[in-house]
């Protein structure tokens, strides 16, 4: 089966000949569809520039992007907006919610008008556990209930591919567990594919598999298979500790 996402020898420059800063390195990997997949490595490791060509919110220097079979890197500017409507999924660190709207009207944006909007509104807000905060505003709920809405939002035209960067860092403990339980559920139950960029050994162990980045590079990649949650975490620390990278916990 064709992978659902390709990437061949991505790279991305910033600067000019005498100043030149290599931000991607010769990166090529692929994603099947309703993959899982975490992308980690400390700040400057180039993980938000992967996400943000990967997204076409950024230009590569060199190399192909593929989606579905569709070279994004030969997209032009004024088929990118309707190449991200169609077929990317966004959930950000900081919700991105209109506080003048309603919870089902923020989740409507991404709908166009006609006769389906309330149903697959209520379809989706059951799935995701916020159909009692439909009518309520972005300030008069929790920051777990708005990443929810957020993901809401982000699939409910079923992208095909759905980019998450950093979606727990504005969340507590708490709250970031739930979000975590349901972007797993996301892809287990809707077949959902994930790309999620995040420096949290306890985020990334919810994927199953990860990118570690060092350096522009991919340094290496870990595959959950059949290890428990605990098993896989455990061993996203022993790499993140060869990168000199940070600690969390997992229950």
């Amino acid at each position: 089966m064709e992978p659902i996402l390709k990437l061949e020898h991505i790279q991305k420059y910033y600067g000019n000949e005498g100043n030149l800063t290599k931000a991607i390195q010769d990166i090529s990997f692929s994603v099947a569809e309703g993959e899982f997949l975490g992308i980690m490595g400390a700040s400057g490791s180039g993980k938000t520039t992967l996400l943000n060509c990967i997204s076409t919110i950024d230009t590569v220097s060199a190399g192909h992007i593929y989606l579905e079979g569709t070279d994004v890197t030969e997209l032009r500017p004024k088929s990118l907006a309707r190449f991200r409507r169609e077929n990317l999924g966004f959930v950000f660190q900081d919700f991105n919610l209109l506080d003048t709207l309603t919870i089902s009207e923020n989740i409507a944006l991404a709908l166009a008008i006609n006769g389906e909007v309330e149903p697959r509104i209520q379809e989706m807000a059951e799935k995701l556990n916020i159909r009692d905060i439909l009518d309520k505003y972005p300030y008069q709920v929790s920051g777990g209930q708005k990443q929810r809405c957020a993901c809401a939002r982000a699939i409910i035209n079923h992208p095909k591919l759905l980019l998450a960067d950093e979606p727990t860092g504005a969340l507590d403990s708490h709250s970031a567990q739930m979000l975590l339980s349901t972007i797993q559920s996301i892809n287990e139950q809707l077949n959902a594919t994930i790309l999620m960029v995040t420096h949290d050994a306890f985020t990334a162990s919810y994927a199953g598999r990860i990118l570690f980045l060092q350096d522009g590079k991919i340094f290496t990649e870990l595959n959950k298979g059949s290890d428990s949650r605990s098993a896989f975490f455990e061993k996203i620390l022993h790499i993140l500790t060869l990168l000199g990278g940070g600690v969390s916990h997992v229950c």
